[in-house]
């Protein structure tokens, strides 16, 4: 599971294009996500608003609701950097929060957050540009505060220019959405920003259509980042030979493995039959989460219909619907996510 939050109906949009299946959900405190899928990768996608509050409100709440492995913040950005070109991609290395200060009557001192992008969300999404069949994609910090700049003249301008001269644009939302994310287990999260304006003269490049370009540059570059995150990694050298938990399971990539019914040598994972006794597991904990009220009676009822469909399905186990209607309930979550990991 991936989130992705927007700030603009523009960016949703571009977003939104990219899912199939789609479907939605509705959180207790009244936001509206919408679930689909890009190929194998399963997103949650909700539309939060302008400014870092409204957006770090949002990622605590999708945090909760789905435990995401990554939340991405996808839109547009104004460059402050003369070498970038409208439609660019920039993939935020570091996040700026620059409105922190202390105003004195000589000058404003700025007491800087920052937030780093983590170490592997980095070396994938460098991974991904390398070959990605679109615009120029550039990996530098970027600045979040509270206001629109429209001048590269302006006050505000010279003091992030001043305090903040590696930051190549500048947005509304980012800051909020690191820092919620910081607070709750250190998710991990990445902001991915088309180039729509030059600060200067945005008022004329919105005017010629460049926010939705720059929202499709940008959502063309998260989906594609998005399905490399969810594409199991390869194993390490330190691992090589050694068995590795993956949630309940147990996968051996060489030698053997003993207090077994029998020996295998070479990879185990569980068995389609399995799986279905492992489901029995995964009713037990649905039911005991309808009766803690974590789930309403239409969506107990949907997820009993879907769990028997699968127990008895004569084919491979299909649990694309199952996730659909529990991926939002954490305490189905940690079983149903070893099944998943299982097939």
């Amino acid at each position: 599971m991936i989130v992705m939050l927007t700030a603009l109906e523009v960016e949703y949009a571009a977003v939104r294009a990219h899912l199939s299946g789609i479907t939605t959900h509705h959180h207790a405190s009244g936001t509206l996500f919408e679930i689909g899928h890009v190929g194998g990768c399963e997103i949650a996608l909700a539309l939060t608003g302008m400014g870092n509050t409204g957006a770090a409100t949002l990622t605590e709440r999708a945090i909760t609701e789905f435990d995401p492995d990554v939340v991405m913040f996808v839109g547009v950005a104004g460059g402050l950097a003369t070498w970038l070109e409208l439609g660019d991609v920039v993939v935020a290395t570091r996040v700026y929060g620059y409105h922190g200060g202390r105003e004195t009557a000589e000058e404003f001192r700025s007491r800087p957050r920052a937030w780093e992008l983590q170490h592997h969300v980095e070396q994938l999404a460098r991974h991904v540009a390398r070959s990605f069949p679109g615009p120029r994609v550039e990996f530098q910090p970027i600045a979040a505060g509270e206001v629109v700049l429209n001048s590269t003249s302006a006050p505000l301008a010279r003091q992030i220019n001043r305090h903040y001269d590696d930051a190549v644009a500048v947005e509304m939302e980012s800051a909020g959405v690191a820092n919620a994310a910081h607070l709750n287990m250190a998710t991990p999260t990445v902001t991915v920003r088309g180039i729509s304006d030059l600060v200067d003269g945005k008022d004329a490049t919105d005017l010629q259509g460049w926010q939705p370009i720059a929202a499709a540059n940008a959502a063309k570059f998260a989906v594609a980042l998005a399905a490399a995150l969810s594409t199991p990694r390869t194993e390490s050298r330190r691992s090589k030979g050694k068995a590795q938990p993956v949630g309940d399971i147990v996968f051996n990539n060489h030698g053997s493995v003993g207090n077994q019914v029998g020996t295998n040598n070479g990879t185990i994972n569980v068995s389609q039959n399995q799986a279905r006794e492992r489901l029995n597991d995964l009713t037990t904990v649905v039911v005991r989460a309808h009766q803690a009220g974590e789930l309403d009676q239409d969506l107990f009822s949907a997820a009993m219909v879907a769990l028997d469909e699968a127990r008895n399905s004569t084919g491979p186990i299909d649990l694309r619907r199952i996730r659909v209607l529990l991926a939002g309930i954490p305490a189905v979550r940690p079983v149903l996510d070893s099944i998943v990991d299982s097939l």
